[in-house]
């Protein structure tokens, strides 16, 4: 037991100048500590378990030399009675409450650590912008500010029901998204409990399946025995929005792929298009092989831009650019749709293995096949892409020719 020194008094203790420890008495193993800087401030060293702890007892004067012995005589009476460690104790509670803290973290916070690990990992700005639009519409008004940890069922039928059956592929969406970024939240320590975000056993016992409530509707294709006529009609219009569908056509590409072509991706002398992993879906580069018809449509466009087919006002086409112009056509697809077209004749009119049809239309190849593919095919899906062109711009066998093809000359723009 240490030896109780002589109790000094208040004024005593004030008069302490001396850096280090100095027993001031009263309460065995109390201590006036003073720091190299002149701080100070109370410690009652004590044998715990056979260890000595310096515990500490609060800052001098703001706590004084009473208030230093009654709290000493406490503390030393917990560890005696309750056989308490006061060090330990304080660390599991820093640590409890530095847990809480994490738990504490919202929604939002966690949401915007999820897109941003997507932009690095995809590079795709798009997919990552339509995480963040969708969830900032309809999940943080919500469960925004609410902590990671505190979100249950309830809350996530909230944000769902009044979307689920009148925007009902925008809900799937946001509903994975949630499910996402709760999944990231638990394992990143965030949350503990599961995650009420998940469709299966969960909130299919609660919500009708998307299936039964808005059936899966393909893009408007048009059937590829009308393109011969719809092909001639596009060639009497002008302008560059018809320009830009006649190339997405020849070359099956995706509406954005094709607006957003440049200059520095074509190669006339290899007749291929060498699209940028930045601006594909799947985020890797794709070559496309020109065909001859598709070559000749480029060879009419100006070079002295950086796009092939720029808006008329300057900038890239807009999504709606095309589209527009089908509606003025009076033609019952979307741009998209002619992919399907593509996709259809080749499997009905040609003996193209499937692999290739799907390489052509930048489509991963999934299964055994695709994972020993190493090359692209590109000789073989040029030979494809020479017989489409051939195919669209040659009259069918019965000379009926639709009237879609118009007798004026367009400018669309």
């Amino acid at each position: 037991m240490p030896r109780i020194a002589k109790p000094l008094s208040a004024l005593e203790v004030k008069r302490i100048d001396k850096r280090g420890h100095h027993t001031v008495g009263g309460v065995p193993g109390l201590l006036l500590s003073i720091a190299k800087g002149g701080s100070r401030s109370w410690t009652l060293r004590i044998l715990i378990g056979g260890k000595r702890r310096d515990i500490g007892l609060g800052g001098y004067p703001g706590v004084s030399l009473a208030q230093a012995r009654e709290r000493a005589e406490d503390m030393r009476w917990r560890v005696r009675n309750e056989g308490i460690d006061p060090v330990l104790e304080r660390q599991q509670a820093h640590s409890a409450l530095l847990a809480a803290q994490a738990k504490a973290i919202t929604f939002e916070k966690v949401a915007r650590e999820v897109i941003a690990r997507k932009q690095a990992e995809a590079g795709n700005l798009k997919h990552a912008r339509q995480w963040e639009s969708t969830l900032e519409t309809y999940a943080f008004p919500t469960l925004g500010k609410m902590a990671v940890s505190d979100i249950e069922l309830a809350h996530i039928k909230e944000v769902l029901e009044p979307i689920w059956t009148t925007r009902t592929e925008t809900a799937t969406r946001v509903r994975q998204r949630i499910e996402a970024v709760l999944a990231y939240a638990i394992v990143s320590g965030y949350r503990e409990t599961s995650n009420v975000a998940v469709w299966k056993g969960n909130l299919d016992a609660i919500l009708p399946a998307p299936a039964k409530i808005a059936p899966v509707r393909n893009h408007r294709a048009l059937p590829f025995d009308e393109m011969y006529g719809f092909v001639s009609a596009l060639a009497d219009r002008e302008g560059n929005a018809a320009r830009c569908l006649e190339f997405t056509v020849l070359t099956a590409a995706r509406s954005g792929e094709a607006r957003g072509a440049r200059w520095e991706e074509i190669s006339l002398e290899d007749r291929v298009w060498i699209i940028p992993g930045d601006r594909m879906k799947t985020g890797k580069e794709h070559r496309v092989p020109l065909s001859g018809t598709a070559i000749k449509l480029l060879d009419a466009m100006p070079r002295d831009r950086e796009l092939i087919f720029p808006a008329p006002r300057g900038g890239q086409l807009s999504d709606a650019a095309m589209s527009a112009l089908l509606k003025r056509m009076k033609i019952n697809a979307t741009v998209h749709g002619f992919r399907s077209s593509f996709r259809d004749w080749a499997a009905e009119r040609t003996s193209t293995p499937n692999q290739i049809a799907e390489m052509a239309l930048a489509h991963t190849v999934k299964g055994v096949e695709g994972a020993y593919r190493r090359g692209d095919l590109l000789a073989k899906r040029a030979r494809l892409m020479d017989q489409w062109a051939e195919f669209i711009e040659t009259a069918p066998a019965t000379g009926n020719v639709s009237a879609i093809r118009s007798s004026e000359v367009v400018n669309d723009g």
